[in-house]
């Protein structure tokens, strides 16, 4: 996304901010913003931002990815980091994101991925299964969060299957690389 230097960033499910800041110090975007539904993620990460000096070049709002509020054509990029697996309409979702990137802009999505080795593949079943629910369960008392995690890794259309989808809504150049020994993904498309 460097190449493509954009000057205004969408970074949509943007949680506690974590890519928004990211994309801050990477890039040259005059204009940021973050939107998500969770008005409590957004609060921890508009703390950040201002602990960081970034409230000039990062904004966060809340927003649905499935009805985004910005007019057609508005941003150069459009980044989704852990969060299109959570979208509840998954196609609406994407064809939202196009609808607002620019003619030739970009989207940036990195998500869980299920490993292909096999000995990385039986630790990160086990630790999905078992370890993060556990973790759940005695650290932040809340086993269901880490349980959906694995289900929502498990039905992912991940690989070739998201790529196929990004060419049927017509993303240009959609395509997927592997990261951290499988166990996450880059993809990409352009408008």
């Amino acid at each position: 996304m460097r190449s493509l230097d954009p000057a205004s960033v969408l970074d949509v499910a943007t949680g506690t901010a974590d890519m928004a800041i990211l994309a801050s110090k990477l890039l040259n975007a005059k204009q940021i913003v973050g939107i998500d539904i969770s008005e409590g993620m957004l609060e921890i990460g508009k703390k950040k931002i201002e602990k960081l000096g970034l409230q000039h070049r990062i904004e966060l709002l809340k927003g649905d990815s499935e009805t985004i509020f910005f007019d057609d054509n508005t941003f150069e990029a459009v980044t989704v980091a852990f969060g299109v697996r959570n979208f509840q309409d998954l196609e609406l979702g994407l064809s939202e994101i196009k609808r607002v990137l620019k003619p030739g802009g970009k989207l940036i999505v990195l998500e869980c991925t299920k490993p292909k080795l096999p000995v990385i593949k039986n630790f990160y079943n086990l630790y999905l299964k078992v370890i993060a629910p556990w973790i759940g369960r005695v650290i932040s008392k809340n086993e269901n969060a880490y349980q959906y995690l694995n289900e929502s890794v498990q039905k992912f259309p991940e690989g070739n299957d998201f790529v196929q989808i990004l060419n049927k809504l017509g993303y240009k150049n959609a395509s997927c690389k592997t990261l951290s020994l499988g166990i996450s993904s880059i993809y990409s498309g352009e408008k």
